[in-house]
């Protein structure tokens, strides 16, 4: 073929576009050809097909519209069958412009759930089934009936419990015990009631720590009053926040409700609607009518080809990142299309040793010759390594037994780096998909056996020593310890059983001093384990890293995970999804829980199925977070439409994204509202939930007020108003192009650290009577979490503040004491930012002051000591991001920084006097910081 442009890409591309001529293929025959608008839908389109056809011949033999689909030639060179007719063809956006009507066949719900799960999750089915692979195929019927099952019982639940589901209440971390008594000087609140269906509203005056069924009580008994009506009980209603998917309820104060707080906050009063259990019925027997039908890596770069002379294979047993024997590597070859070693790989280790959970990895790498120095030398040329390839399988496969006879693995593109990292253990034992471009390993397990050999089930007894426990004590104390000497190894396997008893909060120690490569050692920890107790979350979530990939480890650490709340387990949802790249094979305990959390939970199910969408285009991670997604899809059929909804919103964000970036002329703000006016915009950016938040509403999209900003991806400023919410407009910052994880993850943490603040009774956002205290207190907070975050980038630009006072910073691209350097000097040299115009606010404007400036200092040293009593925390959740590839987290030594400015394995008497060596460093030094405001400054007025 030609080289030159084909298909139709650039075509629907196109903004503005009125008609495209479209080929028509009808199952008697006959051809057709006419226009149609590109943002008509394929059930509109049908119509017209219909209505062309009539003066056609045959027309009789077509029966009815709804017996037949079209089909197209997709993006991807695949058939696709159009089951979904609510889709606008331009969104379709078939190859070419031809659709062929063809026969129906099959279950047509089936058709039409597996089309909007596959356009959802951004994944066809037809790949898991194309993968002819008997895991996934078992995985795909389990997850399916297991997901399908919870639906069923979901929908059997009483209309209380179905709320808690679907949604689920939004509380402030609560700082004092639930039955305390109320405080005599509470002061009441005002809050605006009305009921459903009723323009009328009363505004009632309730005490905050009430609970939502006092309030309910007291409005039914004010419209009892005013209407002279029979009076009924509060049990049989729920409040609704007004203009929102966010429901009070249950035996909480009024005060904990999120939505409540602010309001108090920010002197507001807060406005609901009574909603009487019927309606929500409703919406529960509609959601279980559309179940019911249902249920009928690395960045990578190539090295160059030349100077290549051979190649060479390395390989290494490992259980985690432990090596299990020595490496072995094979004989030299010469550079081919098709190198051959046909040779015998022998590991130092007895089969019977083997870890169940052992993985076998591969490098592939090229001896290359160094170039020769320019002076003489009497010395050879030294030979050098250039990676090429990686790949790693496991020993056993998923039904525990041993792999036997010959794989083919498609390999993965190698990072050129020394040799000592050729080997990737913690890399995916997936296959490289793309095995056109993928190098081809060919391997051969042998028959050590004339039968199949399995893992056997461990169930021996625990052995019992004596030995000094002042060494453990020690050891066991220093949260800092991760290596040990040999002397060290040796007392803590032989104490084991006094570690459980006394220091069962650092089983990871004794795990990575575990001898996996020895069998009776393994038969004693595993059974050891039986009988450990439950760790806290805190501790329990290091055993998911993939230093510890024993199924048992994992089944305890999950075990331990299940007394997470909704509100816990949805602070570390991040870190639970990045640690699912860890998991050796598709069905394990970490997947089926957080299936089974988010199918009881609608707000987890939410984020949990955003949070593996956003990475379903990489490859190493696609075919088990798209199985996953799927599942979670079978499970909950309605969230389908609510997702779908918000996945059309995105996609027609990123198009104007890239249409206000193209552009070949400047693009206004007047551009982007003409491209928005189109009515394919304003139906898909309009009546959504809040990707961001499901509890709000993104109702009508105010075009007028939308714009976008003016830096490198010009993000979208895209603003929504509901009629429901007194005038008060929200607003949504879309930016397409740029990797915001990093951000996420630093806001998380800062979420992170205010939850823990307020459990100790510390609000650094407290709304305070004046600007300055909101100041000082956000100040305090702002100071410390930079501090221990190792937050760069903190310019005059990326400092905000609000007009109560509250300082906030934006821009987390770099952390972990990451900061920015000009020309090789270091631009921030304070360890946060401090300045004396700061402290000329905390003061009041007075240089004498110095009362309220120590009052700061003391919110920072309080707030700092919580923060390092809960230093393990943060350690193992950032240690947990490492799969997610973040430029600034890829390793142990990236999170060293954590554990210094946390001074984590010191007394909380040393950790406060570092601390306090900072803080006046930060306050002597901050003349620094202006300068670096100051040249900051000059470079942006001076960019062209």
């Amino acid at each position: 073929m030609p080289p030159g442009k084909y298909g139709m890409q650039e075509e629907w591309a196109k903004e503005g576009v009125r008609e495209i001529m479209m080929d028509f293929l009808l199952p008697t025959g006959i051809f057709l050809k006419f226009p149609v608008p590109p943002n008509d839908t394929i059930k509109n389109i049908k119509k017209m097909v219909w209505k062309n056809a009539r003066s056609e011949a045959l027309f009789s033999a077509l029966g009815d519209p709804d017996a037949y689909v079209f089909t197209c030639i997709n993006q991807t060179a695949e058939r696709e069958e159009l089951e979904e007719e609510s889709r606008r063809i331009s969104d379709v956006r078939p190859f070419m412009c031809v659709l062929r009507l063809v026969a129906r066949e099959g279950d047509r719900v089936e058709k039409l759930t597996n089309t909007q799960i596959s356009l959802l999750i951004g994944k066809g089915l037809h790949e898991f089934e194309a993968q002819k692979n008997h895991e996934v195929n078992e995985f795909r019927t389990k997850m399916r009936t297991f997901c399908e099952e919870k639906a069923q019982e979901r929908q059997l639940l009483p209309w209380q419990q179905w709320m808690e589901y679907s949604f689920p209440c939004d509380l402030e971390p609560c700082c004092s015990p639930c039955g305390s008594a109320k405080s005599k000087n509470t002061k009441k609140i005002f809050i605006n009631v009305k009921f459903e269906a009723c323009d009328e509203s009363f505004m009632l005056q309730q005490d905050p720590q009430d609970h939502p069924g006092a309030l309910m009580r007291s409005a039914l008994k004010k419209k009892a009053t005013v209407f002279r009506s029979l009076r009924q009980e509060p049990e049989d209603y729920t409040l609704q926040v007004n203009g929102s998917w966010e429901f009070i309820y249950g035996k909480h104060p009024l005060r904990q409700f999120k939505y409540i707080f602010s309001c108090l906050r920010n002197g507001q009063n807060p406005h609901l609607t009574m909603v009487h259990h019927s309606t929500i019925s409703k919406y529960q027997e509609e959601q279980g009518r559309m179940c019911s039908q249902g249920y009928k890596s690395r960045s990578m770069s190539r090295p160059p080809p030349l100077p290549l002379k051979k190649l060479v294979v390395q390989a290494g047993l490992f259980h985690g990142s432990e090596l299990l024997c020595k490496v072995v590597t094979s004989s030299e070859v010469t550079v081919g299309s098709e190198p051959l070693w046909d040779q015998k790989l022998e590991f130092d280790i007895n089969v019977a040793d083997l870890p169940r959970m052992s993985r076998l990895c591969f490098a592939l790498y090229a001896v290359i010759e160094k170039t020769k120095k320019p002076r003489g030398t009497k010395k050879k040329n030294k030979k050098a390594d250039c990676p090429i390839a990686w790949v790693n399988t496991m020993v056993f496969d998923y039904k525990d037994q041993l792999k036997t006879g010959e794989f083919l693995l498609s390999t993965w593109p190698s990072v050129p780096d020394d040799k000592s990292d050729l080997l990737n253990p913690m890399g995916t034992v997936e296959k490289n998909p793309n095995v056109d471009s993928a190098a081809g390993l060919l391997i051969r397990f042998p028959n050590i056996r004339p039968h199949p050999l399995y893992y056997p089930p461990l169930d021996k007894v625990l052995l019992k020593k004596k030995s000094s426990y002042l060494k453990l004590k020690e050891i066991m104390d220093n949260k800092n310890y991760t290596e040990f000497f040999e002397d060290e190894k040796e007392l803590l396997w032989k104490l084991r059983t006094d570690v459980r008893d006394h220091y069962p909060e650092s089983l990871s120690k004794l795990l990575l001093i575990t001898k996996w490569n020895k069998r009776e050692d393994v038969v004693q920890m595993v059974s050891l384990l039986k009988n450990w107790p439950d760790l806290p979350a805190i501790h329990a979530l290091e055993l998911l890293d993939y230093s510890f990939p024993d199924p048992t480890v994992r089944s305890f650490t999950i075990r331990c995970l299940r007394k997470l709340s909704d509100d816990e387990l949805l602070q570390y949802l991040i870190q639970l999804v990045q640690v699912l790249k860890y998991e050796s094979y598709l069905d394990c305990d970490l997947t089926t829980f957080l299936l089974e959390r988010a199918l009881s939970n609608r707000r987890i199910g939410h984020f949990l199925f955003w949070h593996l969408r956003s990475e379903i285009h990489v490859a190493s991670v696609s075919l088990r977070f798209g199985l996953i997604l799927e599942a979670y899809c079978r499970g909950n059929i309605h969230h389908i439409k609510l997702l779908s909804k918000q996945n059309e919103a995105l996609g027609k964000m990123k198009a104007l994204s890239d249409f206000v970036k193209s552009g070949s002329q400047r693009m206004t703000a007047e551009d982007l509202k003409t491209c928005i006016k189109q009515d394919s915009y304003v139906e898909a950016l309009s009546d959504l939930m809040s990707p961001l938040n499901p509890s709000i509403i993104l109702a009508e999209i105010c075009i007028d007020k939308c714009r976008f900003m003016d830096s490198k991806m010009k993000p979208l400023w895209l603003m929504y108003k509901n009629h429901w919410t007194q005038g008060d407009m929200v607003g949504i910052i879309f930016k397409n192009g740029d990797d915001l994880r990093q951000d996420m993850l630093t806001l998380q943490m800062i979420q992170l650290m205010e939850t823990l603040w307020k459990k100790e009774g510390l609000d650094l956002r407290e709304k305070l009577d004046q600007a300055i205290e909101e100041f000082t207190l956000s100040c305090a907070g702002y100071c410390v979490a930079t501090y221990v975050l190792g937050i760069g980038d903190r310019h005059n630009d990326n400092i905000m503040i609000r007009e109560t006072g509250q300082l906030f910073h934006i821009d987390f691209g770099h952390f972990l004491g990451n900061f920015k350097r000009k020309l090789g000097i270091n631009r921030e040299r304070v360890p946060f930012i401090l300045t004396y115009d700061f402290v000329h606010v905390i003061q009041q404007g007075r240089t004498n002051n110095s009362e309220k400036f120590e009052r700061f200092r003391e919110y920072c040293e309080r707030a700092y000591k919580i923060l390092c009593r809960n230093g393990t925390l943060f350690v193992n959740l950032f240690a947990m991001m490492k799969a997610a590839g973040l430029p600034e987290l890829t390793s142990f030594k990236d999170i060293q920084y954590l554990k210094d400015s946390l001074a984590l394995g010191k007394s909380e008497e040393e950790a406060l006097k570092n601390f306090k060596v900072k803080f006046n460093e930060a306050l002597r030094e901050s003349w620094k910081t202006k300068v670096n405001w100051m040249m900051h400054s000059l470079a942006k007025d001076n960019r062209p």
